[in-house]
């Protein structure tokens, strides 16, 4: 690992580091999402309500549904011929800020309160199948801050109760006005409208509310207004209670092994980080890196190192001519080789062309010249005379360092 690559992975730890200890020392943001989740304590869950629920229905048998409420509910129908009817009774309740009960769970839910029981939902819109069948419609007044709201019966509750958080302009606009039963109000801009009634169907009732915010968290935790929920909430009749949580959890707890790390801010952003800090790595390091070049020795000339082997050996046989004639040899091929230079005329023209381009000595140059002419014309050689040719030879071929 290079000593840049190391400045890198400190740089981005350092960051991971200070964004930790940044948003460990900052106050952490409310969730003002509408999760109306039972396992949720953020302001518009629906934990405390799922936990004092017991106190609201105080004396009353509540049961969860676990599954759908066509599943849950057709359980209990007597298909007998002579029976035809459910084998329980009580109130159905589901709390939530959109109507998410299917179709086939909406059809056996209204044949459920036809048969002597009753329902209570508490939500901002309801579905195409409901309306028809009860005979209501509902519309909304948009970007409201706040709206008061109160029950019809005063010997319930005379108070007004004010909602700013989470408000909506829910509220119905038309119903069977002979038949329906107006239960609450709410007060906007100064213009009262319905936004709780119950409205019969076959031998039970629907009881429809348009505040679900109400029955979270913050509104149970602030001021008075639990009062309010309370006495919505004692329009449901005694007996068994039928609680349909929110079964979407919208903000429940996530399968994923990296759902701590991604609840929290700080660690999130560093995690975000880190994958960023490995992409750009893993980018940079896959860059084709250079291979080492080998080194390619030059082809050798086997004609010269030949001749100097076979020159040596016969030195050692004292056999001085065939040496000097080797030697010649080994040195007009070495010219030839190194500067490129025409070596069958040794004449005034090579001498000049050698001196330009090896530098040596002019004289230094006639001389081996004269030398080798000489050997070559005579053709006897002492052991001086090879001692001097080879001397001479050696200072030519000489390289500077």
């Amino acid at each position: 690992m290079n000593k840049t690559l190391k400045i890198y992975i400190g740089i981005l730890v350092a960051l991971m580091v200070l964004i930790v200890f940044v948003d460990a020392n900052r106050p952490k943001p409310i969730n003002w999402t509408p999760s109306f989740d039972v396992n949720s304590k953020i302001p518009f869950g629906l934990y405390v309500f799922n936990e004092e629920k017991d106190t609201y229905f105080k004396g009353d048998t509540i049961q969860t549904i676990q599954s759908t409420p066509y599943e849950f509910l057709d359980a209990f129908y007597d298909y007998d011929t002579l029976v035809n009817t459910y084998t329980t009774n009580g109130t159905f309740l589901a709390i939530d800020t959109d109507y998410t009960i299917d179709e086939t769970s909406t059809e056996e839910l209204l044949l459920f309160v036809s048969h002597g029981n009753d329902a209570f939902l508490s939500m901002n819109t309801f579905s195409t199948t409901l309306e028809d069948s009860l005979g209501f419609s509902y519309s909304n007044l948009y970007f409201q801050e706040q709206l008061e709201v109160s029950l019809a019966n005063p010997t319930l509750s005379k108070k007004s109760f004010e909602m700013k958080m989470g408000v909506n302009g829910y509220h119905f606009t038309s119903f069977d006005t002979l038949k329906t039963t107006v239960l609450g109000y709410q007060k906007i801009d100064k213009k009262t409208q319905v936004n709780f009634i119950k409205v019969p169907y076959g031998k039970g009732n629907f009881f429809l509310h348009l505040q679900p915010y109400a029955f979270t968290n913050y509104y149970l935790l602030k001021n008075k207004n639990a009062e309010y929920a309370e006495k919505v909430l004692s329009y449901i009749p005694k007996g068994n209670l039928f609680w349909y949580p929110n079964q979407e959890y919208k903000t429940g707890i996530s399968n994923s092994p990296l759902r701590f790390i991604l609840s929290q801010d700080g660690l999130r952003w560093a995690w975000y980080l880190f994958l960023l800090g490995m992409i750009i790595f893993m980018i940079f390091n896959a860059k084709r890196k250079q291979r080492i070049i080998p080194i390619i020795k030059p082809v050798t000339n086997t004609t010269v190192d030949f001749t100097k082997t076979i020159g040596n050996l016969y030195f050692q046989e004292g056999n001085h001519d065939t040496i000097m004639e080797k030697k010649i040899i080994y040195f007009l091929e070495k010219i030839r080789q190194d500067y490129l230079l025409d070596t069958q005329n040794l004449d005034d023209d090579f001498i000049k062309k050698l001196h330009q381009k090896s530098g040596k000595d002019i004289a230094l140059i006639e001389n081996v010249v004269m030398l080798i002419k000489r050997q070559r014309k005579t053709f006897k050689s002492t052991e001086a005379e090879l001692i001097e040719l080879n001397t001479v030879i050696e200072k030519v071929l000489e390289t500077k360092r």
